[in-house]
């Protein structure tokens, strides 16, 4: 009798950089997973908006002067993971209710609203990674399985 063979029906294609918690690396993170993303052929919207929440998330609100951030995206099957880490697992985000007119405060309610699921884990301390998952399909969708 022959063992299984560990393999994956597809290979698992992924990107992971360590960025400077700036302005610039917020943006640079947003650029580069969007020409990753083109590369691997899938869509960029919404995945690019939330590269672009969590990086500006990472520099604004779990920023250490003198540490990076990591951004880590991976896709399994038919789901984009987008995850990134920063260096102030004291923080964990949380949904805050704005005003109107407010200019900030809504990043994580576009996060809920655009991913498929979102979540923080925290990482071995000083650590914690925020992550959103949404499907790979033309619209950036999981695929709907076929009814019976």
């Amino acid at each position: 009798m022959r063992a299984p063979e560990n393999h994956l029906a597809r290979p698992v294609r992924n990107l992971s950089l360590q960025l400077s918690s700036t302005p610039r690396g917020a943006r640079l993170a947003r650029l580069l997973a969007t020409e990753q993303l083109r590369t691997w052929g899938l869509p960029s919207h919404p995945a690019e908006l939330l590269v672009a929440e969590l990086a500006a998330n990472a520099v604004t609100h779990g920023r250490v002067p003198g540490r990076d951030f990591r951004l880590l995206l991976y896709v399994v099957g038919d789901t984009l993971r987008i995850e990134v880490t920063d260096t102030r697992g004291d923080r964990l985000p949380c949904r805050q209710r704005s005003a109107d007119d407010a200019e900030a405060g809504r990043g994580l309610l576009l996060v809920e609203a655009l991913a498929d699921r979102w979540g923080v884990a925290p990482g071995p301390p000083p650590l914690k990674t925020v992550w959103a998952e949404v499907g790979t399909g033309p619209t950036g969708q999981r695929p709907v399985p076929p009814r019976r």
